[in-house]
C-alpha cells in the first residue's frame, strides 16, 4: 500500500511540475544550467545509466548515492530560506508605498510653493520694466523734439540766409545751402498742418521761384539773344548759378540750355540762308567746317561755365544737326532740277564724314532728351561677299579683280549719329538709284558686246569649270553699289536697288547665258533650249563640237557661280536692310531664273552623252537574254558605251566643275526592257553592270594624268544607283518558289520596293499575267502602309529625273562645286 501511494504522489508532482515551452524557455534565459537534472524532458533511467553505464560502475553506487543525497539536502536548505524570507514581502511592499505616498505629497508641496514664487517674481519684473518701458518713450520723444527743434532753427535760419544771399546773388553759397534747406524741409512733410511751418515751405519756394527768374535774366543779359556776345565772356557768378540750375526745376536749367544754344546758333542761320551760295551742297563742307571752329571756341570760352554732365558740347552739335538736316532738306525741295549723282554723293560722304567724327568726340547721351528720337545705328559698312566663307571660285575671281582680296573687316560700333544730318537725302536718291540703272544697263550692253568679239572661252585644261569674266564684273559692282546704299540708307532707297539688281541678273541670264547656248537641230527642224527639256522617243539630237561643248560647261559654270553669289546677295541685302523691309527682299525669282540656264545646260550636255549611248542601249535591250548559254568577258555593248564616256567624259570634266549623271537611270530604264531573262542571262547582265559600276566610278580619273579621288556625293550617287541595278539582277535569278520566300528577298534586297517595281522583275523573269497576280496579291499584303504618295514617287524614281525634279535640287549645286574643288 505504501507503494502504490508513493507512485501515486509521484505521478501527481510530475504533472504538477509539468511547465509550457514558453515558461520553460524564460526559465532557461533567466536561470541557464547544464545540470541534466533542470532539463525539462528529465528521464531517470537514462540519467542512472549515464551514471552507471557498466556493471563495474555500480561499485561507487554509494558514493553516488551520497552525493545525490547531499545535493537533495542542499536544496532542500534553498527552498527553505526561499519560502521564509517570502513571509513578510506582504508586509515590507505595504510599508514601502505608504512611504512612496508621502514622498508624492511632499514634492507636490514643494512644487506649489515653487509655483506661488514664480508668479511674485513675474509681477515684479512687469512692475519694474513698466517703468523702464516709459523711461524709453520719453527719452524717444525728447530726442524727436529736439531732432525737429534744431531742423527747425536750421530751415527758419537757412531760409532766411536763402532769401538775403539770393538778393546778393552770391550763387555759390545758394547751392551749398538750397540742397541742405530742401532736404531739411523734406523732415516737415508730416507737419504740414502746422501753419509756421506751411509758411516756411511756402518761403523756399519763393525763393526758388525767385532764384530761376533771376539766374534767367542773368543769363539773357549775358547773352542777349539780339546783338552780339558780351566782350567780357563767361563769369563765376554764371558758373555758379548753372550749380544753383542744377538743384531748381528742370524747367529752368533746359530755359538756360535752349537760350545759349539758341544764341550761339544764331551766326550760323545768318551765314547759311537759302539765299547764300555756301548753302548748297558744292560747298557743304563749310558748314561743318564752321560748327567745329564753333566747338573749338565753346570750349576755350565756355567749358568750365557749364557743368560737365550738361554735356553743352555735344548738345550744341545735336541741335546744329537738326537744324542742318532741315535747311539741306528745305534747300533741296527748292532745286531739286539741280541735284546731280555726283554732287549727291559728294554731300553724302562729306555728310556722313562728319557724323563719324561726331560720333569719335561725343557719346550720344544727349539724343534720347526732348524730341529728338533715338535714331537707328547703321549696319557695317563691310564687303557683303568678304563675310562668307569664300570657294575657290570667288577667291580666284576676287584676285584676278584684286578687290575682294582684302581681309575681312572687324563690325564697326554702332555709331549713335549715323543719319542724324544725311536721312535728308533720302528723298532725293531716287538720283543715285536711276543713275546705277544706268550705269547697270550700259554694263550688260557691253559684256553682250565683249562676248560677241571674243567668242567663247577656249578649252579648259585645268581643274574647274572656265567661269565668265564678266559676272564677276558684275556682281563687284553690285557690291559696291550695295555698300554704298546702304551708308546713305537702310530704307525703301535699299528696296529700289534691289528691283534694279533684281533686273539686270535676269538680263545677265537670259542676255549673256541662256542667249548663247548652243542650239540644236533634228530631222523635223530646229528645237529651242525648252523643247530640249522634252526628251522625245526617236529623237536624234546633233553631236557637239569641242568648242560647243566648252561653251556649254563654261555657261554652266558661270550659272552656277552667279546662283550662289545671288544667294549670298541676297543674304547680305537683308543684313544691311530696316528689320521692317527684310520680307521684301526677294531675290527666288533670279535664283530660278540661273537655276533654268544650269538645267537647259546639263539637258544639252546629257543628251549629247546619251545620245551616243542610245545605240548600245538598244542593242541590249534587244539581246535575246534567254537564249545565254555561258557567261564571258563584258559584253560588246558594255565595250560601246565605256568608249564612248573616256572620250567625251574628259573634255566635259576638264571644262565643267560638277555635272549630273542620268545615265544611270536610264540604263536601269533599258534594263527593265530585257526580257525574258535566263539564269545564265541575268549573270552575264550582273557582270556587265559591275564593269559599268567601275568605270563610272572611275570616271574623274578617265583620260587624265592626275589621279583623282571622286567626290562623297558622286561616289554615293553611283555606288546608290549601280547597287540598285544589282539588286534588281539578283532578284531575277533568284528561284519565285516559295512564293512568301521570294517576296521577302525582293523587299529585302530593294529598300524603295514598290508593286511597279516587282511586276517589270517578274516580266524579266518571264512569267505569266496569271502568276503574276498571286505574287503581286502577296506583296501587297506583306509591304508596310507607305505614306500618301509614296508608291507614285517609287515608279518616278525609275526614270530620268524631270525638270521638276531637277529644279528642287539645283539649289544645293553650290554645296557640290566646293566639295568638287
Amino acid at each position: 500500500m505504501m507503494e502504490e501511494e508513493e507512485l501515486e504522489f509521484v505521478e501527481e508532482l510530475e504533472a504538477v511540475l509539468q511547465l509550457t515551452p514558453e515558461v520553460q524557455l524564460a526559465i532557461e534565459q533567466v536561470f541557464p544550467s547544464q545540470d541534466p537534472l533542470d532539463r525539462a524532458d528529465f528521464n531517470a533511467v537514462e540519467y542512472i545509466n549515464t551514471l552507471f553505464p557498466t556493471e563495474q560502475s555500480l561499485a561507487n553506487i554509494d558514493e553516488v548515492v551520497n552525493k545525490i543525497r547531499l545535493k537533495i539536502r542542499r536544496l532542500d536548505d534553498n527552498i527553505r530560506t526561499v519560502v521564509r524570507g517570502q513571509t513578510n514581502v506582504g508586509q515590507d511592499g505595504r510599508q514601502a508605498l505608504e512611504e512612496a505616498q508621502k514622498a508624492i505629497q511632499q514634492l507636490f508641496g514643494k512644487i506649489k510653493d515653487i509655483k506661488d514664487k514664480a508668479e511674485k517674481s513675474e509681477q515684479m519684473v512687469k512692475e519694474i520694466t513698466r517703468d523702464i518701458k516709459q523711461l524709453d518713450h520719453a527719452k524717444r520723444h525728447l530726442t524727436t523734439s529736439i531732432t525737429t527743434l534744431n531742423h527747425l532753427h536750421m530751415l527758419a535760419g537757412g531760409v532766411d540766409s536763402l532769401e538775403a544771399m539770393t538778393r546778393r546773388r552770391q550763387y555759390g553759397e545758394v547751392a551749398n545751402l538750397l540742397q541742405g534747406v530742401m532736404n531739411v524741409l523734406e523732415h516737415f512733410h508730416k507737419y504740414m498742418g502746422i501753419p509756421q511751418i506751411r509758411q516756411l515751405s511756402e518761403r523756399v519756394k519763393a525763393a526758388q521761384t525767385e532764384l530761376g527768374q533771376q539766374i534767367l535774366a542773368d543769363f539773357e543779359e549775358a547773352f542777349p539773344s539780339q546783338g552780339t556776345k558780351r566782350p567780357g565772356g563767361p563769369s563765376n557768378v554764371l558758373r555758379d548759378a548753372c550749380l544753383v540750375a542744377n538743384i531748381l526745376d528742370p524747367r529752368i536749367k533746359q530755359e538756360i540750355i535752349k537760350k545759349f544754344i539758341k544764341q550761339h546758333l544764331s551766326e550760323y542761320l545768318v551765314l547759311f540762308q537759302e539765299n547764300q551760295d555756301v548753302a548748297w551742297l558744292d560747298k557743304i563742307d563749310r558748314r561743318y567746317a564752321w560748327i567745329k571752329r564753333q566747338l573749338v571756341d565753346y570750349e576755350e570760352k565756355y567749358g568750365r561755365m557749364f557743368p560737365r554732365e550738361w554735356c553743352m558740347a555735344e548738345r550744341i552739335a545735336v541741335e546744329f544737326c537738326h537744324v542742318t538736316r532741315t535747311e539741306l532738306a528745305k534747300i533741296m525741295r527748292t532745286r531739286a532740277k539741280e541735284i546731280e549723282v555726283k554732287l549727291l554723293l559728294f554731300a553724302i560722304q562729306r555728310t556722313t564724314n562728319f557724323e563719324g567724327f561726331l560720333a569719335k568726340r561725343f557719346s550720344g547721351c544727349t539724343l534720347t532728351d526732348g524730341s529728338l528720337k533715338k535714331l537707328e545705328s547703321p549696319p557695317p559698312s563691310t564687303n557683303p561677299f568678304l563675310e562668307d566663307e569664300p570657294t575657290p571660285e570667288t577667291e580666284e575671281l576676287a584676285t584676278e579683280k584684286g578687290d575682294l582680296d582684302q581681309p575681312k573687316k572687324p563690325k564697326a560700333p554702332d555709331n549713335p549719329f549715323h543719319g542724324i544730318v544725311s536721312k535728308c537725302f533720302e528723298p532725293h536718291l531716287y538720283v543715285y538709284i536711276e543713275s546705277q540703272d544706268k550705269n547697270l544697263g550700259e554694263l550688260i550692253d557691253r559684256f553682250v558686246a565683249d562676248f560677241k568679239a571674243q567668242g567663247p572661252p577656249k578649252p579648259n585644261t585645268d581643274e574647274g569649270g572656265a567661269v565668265l569674266p564678266s559676272c564677276a564684273d558684275l556682281f563687284v559692282y553690285y557690291k559696291k553699289c550695295m555698300v554704298q546704299c546702304s551708308q546713305l540708307s537702310t530704307g525703301e532707297p535699299m528696296i529700289a536697288l534691289t528691283t534694279i539688281f533684281q533686273k539686270y541678273l535676269r538680263e545677265y541670264a537670259w542676255k549673256i547665258l541662256s542667249g548663247n547656248l548652243p542650239k540644236t537641230t533634228t530631222s523635223s527642224g530646229g528645237l529651242t533650249i525648252s523643247s530640249l527639256l522634252k526628251e522625245k522617243e526617236g529623237s536624234e539630237a546633233a553631236k557637239f563640237t569641242l568648242e560647243e561643248l566648252c561653251l556649254i560647261c563654261g555657261i554652266l559654270s558661270t550659272a552656277e557661280y552667279c546662283l550662289a553669289t545671288t544667294q549670298q546677295l541676297e543674304e547680305k541685302l537683308k543684313e544691311k536692310v530696316d528689320v521692317s523691309l527684310i520680307e521684301r527682299i526677294n531675290l527666288t525669282g533670279e535664283m530660278d531664273t540661273f537655276s533654268t540656264v544650269i538645267s537647259s545646260s546639263i539637258q544639252l550636255l546629257v543628251q549629247d552623252l546619251d545620245a551616243a549611248c542610245d545605240p548600245a542601249l538598244t542593242a541590249m535591250s534587244k539581246m535575246q537574254w534567254q537564249n545565254v548559254e555561258h557567261v564571258g568577258d563584258q559584253s560588246p555593248y558594255v565595250t560601246s558605251v565605256i568608249l564612248h564616256i573616256k572620250q567625251n567624259v574628259p573634255i566635259i570634266r576638264d571644262n565643267l566643275a560638277s555635272t549630273r549623271n542620268s545615265f544611270i537611270p536610264k540604263f536601269i530604264t533599258h534594263l527593265f526592257k530585257c526580257k525574258p531573262i535566263s539564269m545564265v542571262g541575268a549573270e552575264q547582265l550582273l557582270l556587265d553592270t559591275h564593269s559599268l559600276k567601275m568605270v563610272l566610278l572611275d570616271l574623274p580619273s578617265i583620260g587624265s594624268q592626275v589621279v583623282r579621288k571622286a567626290p562623297a556625293s558622286y561616289t554615293k550617287i553611283v555606288v546608290k544607283g549601280m547597287t540598285r541595278a544589282e539588286m534588281i539582277l539578283k532578284v531575277v535569278m533568284a528561284p519565285h518558289e516559295p512564293l512568301v520566300v521570294f517576296v521577302d528577298n525582293y523587299i529585302k534586297l530593294l529598300t524603295d520596293c514598290n508593286t511597279e517595281t516587282f511586276q517589270k522583275i517578274l516580266d524579266m523573269k518571264g512569267l505569266k499575267r496569271s502568276e503574276q497576280s498571286s505574287m503581286l496579291e502577296l506583296l501587297r499584303q506583306r509591304l508596310p502602309a507607305p505614306p500618301s504618295g509614296a508608291e507614285s514617287s517609287g515608279s518616278l524614281s525609275l526614270t530620268a529625273p524631270t525638270p521638276e525634279q531637277e529644279s528642287s535640287r539645283i539649289r544645293k549645286l553650290e554645296k557640290l562645286i566646293k566639295k568638287r574643288l
